[in-house]
C-alpha cells in the first residue's frame, strides 16, 4: 500500500516534470517565433509588401467604424494571435 503510494508520487512527480519542461520548451519556441514574426513584418514594410488577407480587410473595416473590441476579437480569429498581439496591431490599423 505504501509502495503504491510512494510509486504513484513518483509517477506524477515525473510527468509534473515533464509538462513544466514541455512549457518552457513551448514558451522559448514562441519567443523565437515571434522574433521571426517581426523581423519578416519590418522586411515587409520595407519592401511595401503587403499580404492580402480578406480577414484583415474586415478587421480594417471594423476599426474604421471605431468598433476596437470586435476588431480585435476579428483579428484574433483570423491570425491565431493573443489578445496582446491582437490588441497592438489593431491599435496600428488605427494610426494609420
Amino acid at each position: 500500500m505504501v509502495v503504491d503510494a510512494i510509486a504513484l508520487s513518483a509517477v506524477a512527480l515525473a510527468l509534473l516534470a515533464a509538462v513544466i519542461g514541455s512549457e518552457a520548451r513551448l514558451s522559448r519556441l514562441d519567443k523565437r517565433l515571434k522574433r521571426i514574426e517581426h523581423k519578416l513584418d519590418l522586411l515587409a514594410g520595407h519592401l511595401d509588401v503587403r499580404a492580402d488577407d480578406p480577414g484583415l480587410d474586415e478587421v480594417a473595416a471594423l476599426v474604421r467604424d471605431g468598433r476596437t473590441i470586435e476588431a480585435i476579437k476579428k483579428y484574433r480569429d483570423v491570425t491565431g494571435a493573443g489578445l496582446r498581439e491582437a490588441k497592438e496591431a489593431v491599435e496600428r490599423m488605427g494610426a494609420r
